[in-house]
């Protein structure tokens, strides 16, 4: 007999009281582990809302339903359980949709609840009536549309195995107001299938330990399934043990210690030039939990040129989707990655990287280290976030909004474990920050949490800072404030001939004084003498605050891989790398 069917037994033999359908959804939420929620109530999801009030949950009222998904995106990052978030039909759903599509993009777990209108008016185009359950079928791992009350607890237990099983990813639940309040006394169990992952291929191990022994260049790639599948410390024990050069996704920093020696960064579009380099000259490129985003390979028939390829991942589709690899080994990466261990040891055939490799990979590293006290007027955003990270011994979590800011917090912030690094990596949502804070710090409360913003994604969910208030939720806030949106405005002036179009924000408000309106400490820097001074009094423990940094507009993200080009093509190379005068020539 399944657990699934053993609960179902005890309830039915204990003749429980009529429940309605909320209540029903209520106890199965906290039967799954459910302590906390990221919500905004509405019509069509009153009964549920009605059913929390002394519930035991804890409930988190955000100001626009698309904080409190975020805010669940960023939680299930941090718990590696589904983070939940619910809202009313209509628009209160379309409002999770963005998201839920980011969860989907980064693999996240999520159960997003929608109240959806009486299942007699369905179709009929009723008040506050959208098919949520057509409009997420893109990005969701599965849905429900709840049809019998007596089933809703087995299919909220389906809903977080599906969600935390395998490739995690967002499930909807989509709660018609009529199922919400009917009673029953029945509880139904249904059949479920459980997924378990395959068993790593035994020869594809044996073949890839005898592709990484005979290897000369080799390089790994750190991908954001590490994270995902907790299987950190079994690749650290890997890569330490062969002393293998490695380079990370965006989604993948912190995996390996960004300090530690061998580690040559993130790669890709805005990736540091010795990993760059690394991937191009590679023999033998071995990609952990990775799956080729554009972003990371460049031009991709001109990727790795040199290499042949292993390909370890848990899902199937994402083998050969891009880079045919000569290698793949799908399935749980600790599994596959100890297999992959222990066979080098019983062969004799560990690999051994040679010593010419180690020279050049190092030599790469010193030649394009980075210099923070490059010239240029004003505060150096990447040299302030450099700091932020290293204010103290352990690095705080940063939850990183969309821009150039993200990109300067992956190339110069350190991490020490993946879960401090909080970003949009596949969907690249601005006003992702400050609700990823929010739920960050919900789940690790004892923790510093920090969000990085930047002036144009900080307005995007803005409102978010009378959340903050209303719980005293101690997140820090860090508003790079440019008076542009400036990704745009810097891909503008490098491939649209300078002419810019509607990234002037130089009308943006006084931000310190909006954070003291919602009740926020609140200061603004823009000299250097004062980054010292700011990051001390942000990271006191005084409650949350908002440190306003003012920096150049003209500043820019180097260096670049322009698109259409391959990775070793990058613009803004070398020492240095202030926009001012030093890279002006590139972008005439």
């Amino acid at each position: 007999m399944s657990l699934l069917q053993e609960e179902h037994e005890q309830r039915t033999e204990a003749t429980a009281a009529p429940r309605n359908g909320s209540q029903l959804m209520i106890e199965a939420l906290k039967r799954n582990g459910v302590q906390h929620i990221f919500g905004y109530p509405g019509g069509a999801i009153m009964p549920l809302y009605d059913a929390l009030v002394d519930s035991g949950l804890t409930h988190f009222l955000c100001r626009h339903e698309q904080g409190a998904s975020f805010a669940a995106d960023a939680y299930g990052r941090v718990t590696r359980r589904p983070g939940v978030c619910m809202a009313t039909s209509g628009p209160g759903a379309t409002n999770l949709v963005t998201g839920i599509a980011n969860a989907f993009m980064d693999s996240v777990p999520m159960v997003a609840i929608t109240g959806q209108v009486p299942s007699p008016l369905q179709g009929t185009d009723a008040f506050q009536e959208v098919d949520i359950f057509g409009i997420t079928l893109p990005v969701v791992k599965h849905s429900y549309i709840v049809r019998d009350v007596a089933e809703i607890g087995a299919l909220v237990d389906e809903a977080f195995h599906v969600a935390t099983s395998g490739r995690p990813g967002p499930v909807l639940i989509d709660f018609p107001k009529d199922i919400s309040v009917q009673m029953t006394e029945e509880v139904r169990a249904r059949p479920r299938e459980t997924f378990t992952a395959p068993e790593p291929d035994a020869a594809a191990i044996r073949a890839a330990a005898d592709m990484l022994a005979t290897a000369r260049r080799p390089l790994v790639i750190g991908g954001g399934g590490i994270a995902i599948s907790d299987s950190v410390e079994v690749f650290r024990r890997f890569i330490r043990r062969y002393q293998l050069p490695v380079t990370t996704t965006l989604k993948a920093m912190g995996v390996i210690p960004t300090d530690e020696e061998g580690f040559l960064g993130m790669l890709g579009m805005h990736g540091n030039e010795a990993a760059n380099h690394a991937v191009q000259n590679c023999d033998v490129l071995m990609v952990v939990g990775g799956r080729f985003d554009d972003r990371v390979t460049g031009k991709l028939s001109h990727f790795a040129p040199t290499a042949r390829v292993i390909h370890m991942d848990i899902d199937p589709a994402e083998v050969a989707k891009l880079r045919r690899p000569d290698i793949a080994i799908v399935g749980e990466l600790a599994p596959a990655l100890e297999a992959l261990e222990r066979h080098a040891d019983e062969r004799g055939a560990a690999p051994r990287v040679s010593e010419s490799w180690h020279r050049q990979c190092t030599a790469w590293q010193k030649e394009f280290a980075w210099r923070y006290d490059a010239p240029g007027e004003g505060i150096y955003a990447p040299k302030l976030l450099r700091d932020l990270s290293r204010h103290s011994d352990e690095p705080p979590v940063i939850a990183c909004d969309v821009g150039q800011h993200q990109m300067w917090v992956a190339q110069h912030c350190r991490f020490t474990d993946p879960l401090q690094h909080l970003t949009s990596g596949g969907l690249g949502a601005m006003g992702y920050g400050l609700p990823a804070a929010i739920g960050a710090k919900v789940a690790r409360p004892e923790a510093t949490v920090v969000a990085v913003s930047g002036d144009g994604s900080f307005m995007m969910n803005v409102q978010e800072l009378a959340t903050i208030k209303r719980y005293g939720i101690d997140v820090r806030i860090v508003l790079i404030d440019n008076s542009m949106l400036g990704m745009v405005r810097q891909w503008q002036k490098l491939f649209f001939g300078g002419k810019y179009s509607e990234v002037d924000l130089s009308d943006n408000p006084d931000f310190a004084k909006v954070a003291e309106a919602f009740g926020l400490r609140a200061r603004t820097i823009e000299r250097p003498d004062q980054v010292a001074g700011g990051l001390d009094w942000l990271l006191s423990p005084d409650g949350p605050a908002l440190l306003h940094v003012k920096i150049d507009p003209e500043e820019n993200v180097w260096p670049l891989v322009p698109p259409g080009s391959a990775n070793h093509q990058m613009m803004g190379t070398g020492q240095g790398k202030r926009s001012k005068g030093q890279w002006e020539g590139l972008m005439e």
